[in-house]
């Protein structure tokens, strides 16, 4: 007879799951990314343009593939990696579609009204290979270790949601550290959360944390390019309304979400994980 493996105290710990220990991580996560952004100043500063696409690797896209080593260590140490990245244990719905629709639709629209002329190659690529990495540190971190904590410990999917988006939304508080106005940081929080949600149903209704990465990696370069360099025209227009349907798109869908992850009858092989979703209700 094989002996079953006994896990260590520290992924026993993780195991149980709870919205405080989600909290928790997003917090020392961001201590972290904090910490050893500080490691790349030296460098930005010797950048002579403060436009490049070098000064955004390095003040940007630097930290947060520091951030993103440091999420799959932890993901390792619990023994998660692979369980983050496979088929969700719940199956999302039809409508939740739009969700999906809504971001990409206005990404698609800003890229559009871009002038690209204006940013130059070296720009345009280093947002690019930003957002990539930005999409999937947040998502691993918030779609993927948030989201598993809180369905660990059996919450329902709507606290899933609307907990994972919270703590999304908390870690851009961080922006008044940077100067960033009360009144702009307040309306991010609220546009955060909304995109947050947006991205828990791509979650769902993709039934892979990869899925939304891609998404989330196609949002930020849209957005940072299309404010830095945008090109005339009535599209451009259009395209700044995407900020206001994520929003209502997030909170109304926040209303319809059904469903909980059995996750102790999981633990135990009792419930197939493609029909766990439909358990509990």
């Amino acid at each position: 007879m094989i002996e079953k493996a006994t896990p260590s105290p520290w992924k026993r710990f993780w195991e149980r799951g709870g919205w405080w220990k989600a909290l928790a991580l997003a917090a020392v996560y961001f201590a972290l990314y904090e910490l050893g952004s500080m490691v790349f100043i030296p460098l930005a500063l010797a950048i002579e343009d403060k436009t490049s696409g070098a000064f955004i690797l390095a003040t940007t896209a630097l930290p947060i593939l520091l951030g993103s080593l440091l999420l799959v260590l932890f993901a390792l140490s619990t023994g998660w990696l692979k369980e983050l990245f496979a088929r969700q244990p719940i199956r999302g719905r039809g409508w939740m579609w739009i969700a999906v629709a809504v971001v990409l639709v206005f990404n698609v629209l800003r890229m559009a009204t871009v002038d690209y002329n204006s940013a130059g190659f070296g720009v345009v690529a280093a947002w690019l290979l930003t957002g990539l990495l930005v999409g999937f540190a947040e998502e691993t971190l918030t779609r993927g270790l948030v989201v598993n904590l809180l369905r660990k410990a059996g919450y329902r999917e709507i606290a899933v949601a609307a907990l994972s988006s919270a703590v999304f939304a908390g870690l851009h508080a961080g922006n008044l550290l940077s100067g960033q106005s009360l009144f702009v940081t307040a309306f991010q929080l609220v546009y955060t959360f909304g995109f947050g949600m947006c991205m828990y149903l791509a979650l769902r209704v993709t039934g892979n944390l990869l899925w939304p990465i891609l998404l989330h990696a196609s949002t930020d370069p849209s957005i940072f390019l299309q404010t830095a360099h945008p090109a005339a025209g009535p599209l451009a227009s259009i395209a700044g309304m995407g900020n206001i349907a994520v929003i209502l798109v997030g909170l109304v869908a926040l209303l319809f979400i059904r469903g909980r992850v059995a996750a102790r009858a999981l633990e135990s092989g009792l419930v197939d994980p493609s029909t766990a979703g439909r358990t509990l209700s």
